[in-house]
């Protein structure tokens, strides 16, 4: 089994890598049979000199692999054929922009795993970087707090070394007695919360948060059973939620009047409610003022959320009585900070924590014969098909006439 760690070529530019030079030494060390090429690049956040230091080769030419691995999707005329590759491709959700990109992947008879799609037997992720956007996503909420009062200048998250910089940054500001509700149990939801604990902000309960004033600043932490409830009145229930929401409707608006920040890290599911409505932003009694939907879903659970914003612009204003979007310094301006690539910014820490988790979860199935099927729950493509499990994306790609996709 040969692995070739590869650049990346998607543009704009990320300079995150499956494997930090320490972590690639790790797996070496653990299975000395692996034999591992390193794409060069003057991209990644670690150099190939770092890599040649560990005793990694690094070339231009890494054809030769059985296994490709990177981070985002592959420019079609990069892909190799009958080969292996393993990067975030974003086909599973039927993304239009990239459907030439699997139709290529499986004219070219490539074996297509794609990082979202590494489970366990319950359906949960086995890797992500949905940490890393947590963080980034926290900091740049108080960097848009601080922009829009012009109270404090905090420096972009990718100009500081690592997440520590930004706490550091953080941990000096002298903030108001805010109120911040934090949507989201994930790792999105934990990375953010991670944050905020560290800059000593309060966590408070849901019975507190909404009932009490405060003289420094308060967090409260909730998941779904507390911004949604039954529209019938009944009691809520969890595993009916998740298995069919349509009988729910949001329960939201009372975390908006008393609230000025909302960081939004919760995952939303086909069919569940909107959370955060144009109803809701528009009453006159809502107090929130800066949206950090570290979620970006467009169109989707959190009305001022139009667009996703970008690392080089990354706060937009929304004023909630035309529903549009403003200058965020406009007077009515809610600033929605809704980046959708947030770990780009954290690119050595993002590295170095995927790595861990990549070479713990993903890398025995290699070794082990996938005794527990995690490269096969994984697999989306295999000898130019689709495989069972994706087989619902036949008709989101162009099938060749005589050509069975299936």
């Amino acid at each position: 089994m040969k692995f070739g760690i590869i650049t990346e070529r998607k543009s704009p530019p990320d300079k995150r890598v499956v494997f930090s030079p320490t972590k690639l030494a790790e797996l070496k060390e653990k299975y000395p049979q692996a034999e591992i090429l390193v794409e060069s690049s003057d991209i990644r956040i670690f150099n190939d000199e770092e890599y040649a230091l560990k005793g990694f080769e690094t070339t231009d030419d890494v054809s030769d692999c059985d296994v490709f691995i990177g981070v985002k999707e592959v420019p079609i005329e990069f892909l190799i054929p009958n080969k292996k590759y393993i990067f975030f491709s974003h086909t599973i959700k039927k993304q239009p922009h990239n459907k030439k990109l699997l139709q290529a992947i499986i004219d070219r008879d490539i074996d297509l795993y794609d990082h979202e799609t590494f489970v366990d037997e319950n359906g949960h992720r086995l890797i992500g970087f949905g940490r890393y956007a947590g963080n980034v996503g926290t900091y740049n909420s108080f960097r848009a707090f601080g922009a829009k009062y012009e109270l404090f200048n905090l420096p972009k998250a990718e100009t500081l070394p690592d997440k520590d910089a930004l706490i550091a940054r953080l941990r000096k500001l002298v903030l108001p007695p805010l109120k911040i509700v934090l949507t989201g149990y994930g790792k999105v939801g934990n990375g953010a919360k991670e944050m905020l604990d560290a800059m000593k902000v309060k966590e408070v309960s849901v019975e507190n948060y909404l009932s009490k004033n405060y003289n420094e600043p308060v967090y409260v932490h909730i998941d779904v059973e507390h911004y949604n409830k039954r529209n019938d009145g009944k009691e809520f229930d969890k595993d009916e939620f998740y298995k069919d929401p349509t009988d729910y409707v949001s329960d939201f608006e009372r975390f908006t009047k008393v609230s000025d920040m909302f960081i939004a890290g919760h995952f939303y599911g086909n069919d569940a409610p909107v959370i955060l409505s144009a109803d809701m932003l528009k009453a006159p009694d809502n107090k929130i003022k800066i949206v950090a939907d570290i979620s970006c879903d467009i169109d989707g659970p959190v009305a001022c959320t139009l667009r996703s914003s970008t690392i080089a612009e990354p706060f937009y204003g929304y004023h909630p009585y035309e529903e549009k979007e403003v200058d965020m310094f406009h007077p009515a301006a809610i600033v929605v900070m809704a980046v959708d690539n947030l770990p780009c910014e954290l690119p050595k820490d993002a590295s170095e924590g995927f790595g861990d988790m990549f070479l713990e979860n993903i890398i025995p199935a290699f070794y082990n014969n996938d005794k527990d099927n995690v490269l096969k729950r994984a697999q989306i493509t295999e000898n130019g098909r689709l495989t069972d499990r994706f087989k619902y994306l036949i008709g989101y790609i162009n099938e060749k006439e005589n050509v069975p996709h299936l």
